[in-house]
């Protein structure tokens, strides 16, 4: 397994599509390159970012093989195998498992069905019990509609195929999570805007996807920290955060697709249900990254500032 010690910003990576609707693997390949560069140290691929609830399982096995070849073992690669049927996720995980370049599992919370936390723990025990890589918990109520509890995810953490956590809720639950698993329980935010203080608290780091537009930014925040720079850390995420909100304006991904395309990175249109933003859309979204009104539906920089 490649070694997540140094991947403290980790971008939950979009998925290009070409115009017929197919994965563009030179777009992806080009704007993993990119994000590289910008400071990524690490990757989530197939998960809500990448639109993963809208492939099909082939799909997913052919993106996952392609990208952990374009990545080649230079950082962590986490891929994602959840859904709300166990037994099929313990079959998907299996079968992930086995691609050489993957190295963990992202396993969301089973939506829908709305188990106990007894029927969670079961769930995630079943899917680690077969599965020839460590997952990562993915706890994101606002989307599964179902929260695994603090306590839960602590009790979880003693399974030893169970490696870390992305976790989108509160800073409060954050600190419990830190404070009663080890030091080898990776703890991520799956939210930007804790990003900061998310490290200050003992956190691995982040999952961004801000990562995509503002990635230099961030991996400049993450190492003043590391440096004791605490004013300038705190500076830099103080600027990122309306540009964080801006990108969650309009439902996701379809904003920062919609910056990537600007810039000249591959990255397609939406899947449906999730629509490409209008015109009238991108000029409140470029007015709210402070960019000119028409920005967006132009041509940008590959570096953009948070001033």
């Amino acid at each position: 397994m490649t070694n997540f010690t140094n991947a403290d910003l980790m971008t939950a990576i979009i998925t290009p599509f070409k115009d017929d609707g197919s994965i563009d693997y030179p777009g992806l390949e080009q704007l993993t390159e990119h994000l590289l560069k910008t400071g990524s140290r690490g990757f989530v691929i197939g998960g809500t970012t990448g639109e993963a609830a809208t492939m099909s399982h082939d799909e997913k096995i052919e993106l996952y093989t392609n990208f952990a070849q374009i990545i080649s073992q230079r950082v962590p690669v986490i891929a994602g195998t959840g859904s709300n049927n166990t037994a099929e996720t313990v079959q998907f995980t299996r079968e992930v498992s086995k691609i050489p370049g993957v190295d963990a599992a992202l396993v969301v919370a089973p939506y829908y069905n709305k188990p106990n936390q007894r029927g969670i723990k079961a769930h995630f025990a079943a899917v680690a019990a077969q599965s020839q890589i460590p997952l990562m918990i993915y706890n994101i109520p606002g989307r599964t509609g179902i929260t695994i509890a603090k306590e839960t995810i602590v009790e979880l953490s003693q399974n030893p195929q169970i490696a870390g956590v992305k976790q989108c809720t509160s800073l409060e639950d954050l600190e419990y999570i830190i404070e009663n698993t080890t030091d080898d329980f990776m703890v991520y935010t799956g939210e930007d805007a804790q990003a900061l203080t998310a490290k200050t608290l003992g956190a691995r780091g982040v999952i961004s996807v801000a990562a995509h537009i503002y990635g230099k930014a961030m991996r400049s925040m993450y190492d003043a920290l590391a440096e004791g720079d605490v004013q300038t850390a705190g500076t830099l995420q103080r600027q990122l955060l309306p540009k964080i909100q801006a990108l969650f304006m309009y439902p996701s991904p379809s904003p920062v697709k919609a910056v990537l395309t600007a810039q000249g990175l591959a990255s397609g249109s939406c899947r449906l249900p999730i629509m490409d933003l209008n015109e009238s859309e991108k000029e409140q979204l470029a007015l709210h990254l402070g960019l000119q009104e028409h920005a967006l539906s132009g041509a940008l920089p590959l570096e953009l500032g948070v001033n």
